[in-house]
C-alpha cells in the first residue's frame, strides 16, 4: 500500500483520514476537537473528545474495504496539538487500522494561506513553517493552527515527509488584471493587498472528475465550479487552470455564503465606523459572522431558510433570492470571462444537496445553452452525475468534492 495521512488543523481540533492510495480508499477517518478547552474540565487541558472511523478492511489487495465502519469515540484530557496526535496513534494501536502493517508514507497538510509564495504542493522544511507563520498576517484565524498541526504531527511522524497543500495555490495561475485591486499601488504592494482565491483544492479536484465524466480533454475544457458550502466561492477555469475567482484577500470576498456577507461596497465599512461607531473587531464580527443568510434571515444552513421560504417567511424568501441573484451575477461573469462555457458543476454541502438551488442559479442561462432536466436535478442519487438535458449544449453536473483525496495525491506527487 502506498498510505498517506492528511490531516486538516484548527486552533483547537483537527481532521484527519489514512488513505490507502493504491486503491484511493478510506482506512480511518477521526476528529480531535475541544483541544485545550479549560470550560470541559478540571485539568489545565479540560476534557477533549476523539471520534474516529477505522474501515473493517478486507485483503490488502481487494478493491475496496468491507463496508462495515466501527465508531469509536474517546474523552480525556488533551492540551495541545502534540497530545492530540498521541491519542490518534492510541486509537490506531487499539481499534486500527495497525499503522504497523499500513505505515503512512508521507503526512499532507492542509494550509489555508499560501500568499503569492506557494503555487504548488509543497514538502514542509523549518524554511516552510517560517513562510507559513509569517504568512499568518493574511490568516490570522487559520495558519497559526495549520502550523500547530504540523509540528505537532512531525513529532508524532518524524521520519516520512510532511507536505503542504495550500487553498490558495490552484488561483496562483491568475492574470494580474484578475488579481489587482484598483487602489494605491504602493499601499498595495506594501501590505500584499490582492486577490489568492481559496477553496483551490476542491476547485482542482472537481474541475478534473469533472472532465473525466463528460469523457473530454482536461485542456480543451472551459469549466465554472461552484463551490457552495457554509463558506462558498465560484471559480472559472479554462484549461485546468484558474482565471478568475470570486473569493479575494480572504475568504470573505465574492458569493452569499452561510454568515459572511460576500462582496459589499467598501463605503458601508466606512459608514458603520463613523455613524455607528462601530470598531475594526466590531466589523469583523459583523461580515464574518453576523452576515450572509444568518444576517438577513437569522439562519445560516440553507436546508433551514428552503423550509422557512416554503412555509412563507419573507425574510427566508429574501435571503434566497439574494443568495441565488448572486450566483447568476457570478455566472455571467464567468461566462463572459471564457467567452463560453463547457461544463458547469455543483460541489460541497449545498452544491451537492439543494436541487432547488441549482435550478434558479442556473434558470436564466438558456441563452447559453444550458439546460436543466428537472428529474435528473432532483434525484437523490450519490456520486458524480449529470443534471442537464441530453440536448443542453452545456454539461451541468453535480460532482462530489473530496479535499482530502486531493491532498494525498498532490502529497504524493512530491513525495513518491
Amino acid at each position: 500500500m502506498s498510505v498517506v495521512l492528511v490531516v486538516n488543523s484548527g486552533s483547537s481540533s483537527f481532521k484527519y483520514q489514512l488513505l490507502d492510495m493504491a486503491h484511493e480508499r478510506v482506512l480511518a477517518s477521526g476528529l480531535v476537537e475541544r483541544i485545550g478547552d479549560p470550560s470541559t474540565g478540571s485539568g489545565t487541558g479540560g476534557t477533549a473528545r476523539h471520534t474516529v472511523k477505522a474501515a473493517a478492511l478486507a485483503a490488502a489487495d481487494a478493491p475496496a474495504p468491507t463496508v462495515t465502519d466501527a465508531t469509536y469515540t474517546i474523552e480525556r484530557e488533551i492540551p495541545d496539538h502534540t497530545a492530540g496526535f498521541a491519542v490518534m496513534l492510541d486509537a490506531f494501536a487499539a481499534h486500527g487500522p495497525s499503522l504497523d502493517a499500513h505505515p503512512p508514507v508521507a503526512v499532507g497538510h492542509r494550509v489555508v494561506h499560501g500568499g503569492a509564495r506557494f503555487f504548488a504542493p509543497t514538502v514542509v522544511t523549518p524554511l516552510v513553517e517560517i513562510n507559513i507563520d509569517e504568512l499568518s498576517v493574511l490568516a490570522p484565524l487559520h495558519n497559526p493552527a495549520n502550523l500547530a498541526g504540523i509540528v505537532a504531527a512531525k513529532k508524532a511522524f518524524p521520519a516520512v515527509p510532511h507536505v503542504a497543500v495550500f487553498d490558495t495555490a490552484f488561483h496562483q495561475s491568475l492574470a494580474p488584471e484578475a488579481y489587482t485591486y484598483a487602489i494605491d499601488r504602493e499601499v498595495a504592494e506594501a501590505h500584499r493587498i490582492r486577490r489568492y482565491g481559496f477553496h483551490g483544492t476542491s476547485h482542482k479536484f472537481v474541475s478534473e472528475a469533472a472532465a473525466a465524466f463528460v469523457g473530454r480533454p482536461l485542456a480543451e475544457l472551459k469549466q465554472i465550479v461552484f463551490h457552495l458550502g457554509n463558506g462558498a466561492s465560484v471559480a472559472a477555469i479554462e484549461g485546468g487552470r484558474s482565471v478568475d475567482t470570486s473569493m479575494g484577500l480572504t475568504p470573505l470576498e465574492g458569493l452569499v455564503m452561510g454568515t459572511r456577507s460576500g462582496d459589499l461596497d467598501p463605503a458601508v465599512l466606512l459608514q458603520l465606523a463613523r455613524r455607528a461607531e462601530m470598531s475594526i473587531p466590531d466589523l469583523d464580527t459583523l461580515l464574518n459572522k453576523r452576515s450572509g443568510l444568518l444576517g438577513i434571515a437569522g439562519v445560516s444552513d440553507m436546508r433551514d431558510i428552503q423550509e422557512r421560504r416554503d412555509a412563507g417567511d419573507p425574510a427566508a424568501r429574501l435571503a434566497f433570492d439574494v443568495y441565488i441573484h448572486r450566483l447568476r451575477a457570478y455566472a455571467g461573469a464567468y461566462l463572459a470571462q471564457l467567452d463560453g462555457v463547457d461544463v458547469i458543476s455543483f460541489t460541497a454541502g449545498v452544491g451537492e444537496n439543494a436541487p432547488a438551488v441549482r435550478a434558479e442559479a442556473m434558470a436564466t442561462l438558456g441563452f447559453a445553452g444550458v439546460e436543466i432536466d428537472p428529474g435528473r436535478n432532483a434525484a437523490r442519487e450519490r456520486g458524480i452525475r449529470r443534471i442537464s438535458t441530453d440536448s443542453s449544449r452545456v454539461e451541468v453536473l453535480v460532482v462530489p468534492t473530496d479535499e482530502e483525496l486531493e491532498i494525498a495525491r498532490q502529497t504524493l506527487s512530491v513525495t513518491a
